[in-house]
């Protein structure tokens, strides 16, 4: 599996994992100039902005670890010209990290860090 195919195989774990927990999802890999974001969900009223990481092992440390500061710079200004052009400015907002990793056996773990920056 290659690394592209691998991310979308994570990012399909990743909606089930999180429509089993209640989110809403709204998009899935909304794109903009700026960059994308693989998820945007709602929990409640919340409007949640999903980064996902996706892993074969921890060989090269978690998933969560490759949402650098950088990352979370860029991820909040696509997040707010998603703001802008979809509305919902005026809820609350946050940004979660769900890393997947994939074991030799196919099966995920899931690591959902809520409110991650």
């Amino acid at each position: 599996m290659n690394h592209k195919t691998l991310g979308a195989e994570g990012e399909k774990m990743a909606v089930a994992y999180l429509a089993a927990r209640g989110y809403r999802i709204r998009e899935c890999n909304f794109r903009c100039r700026l960059g994308e974001i693989d998820l945007v969900a709602e929990e409640g009223r919340t409007l949640v902005f999903v980064e996902v990481k996706t892993r074969r092992s921890r060989r090269f440390g978690l998933p969560k670890e490759a949402v650098t500061p950088a990352k979370q710079a860029r991820l909040r200004r696509i997040a707010e010209y998603y703001l802008l052009t979809h509305g919902g400015g005026d809820r609350p907002c946050r940004f979660d990290v769900l890393g997947v990793t994939i074991g030799p056996d196919g099966k995920p773990h899931m690591d959902l860090i809520r409110g991650a920056f």
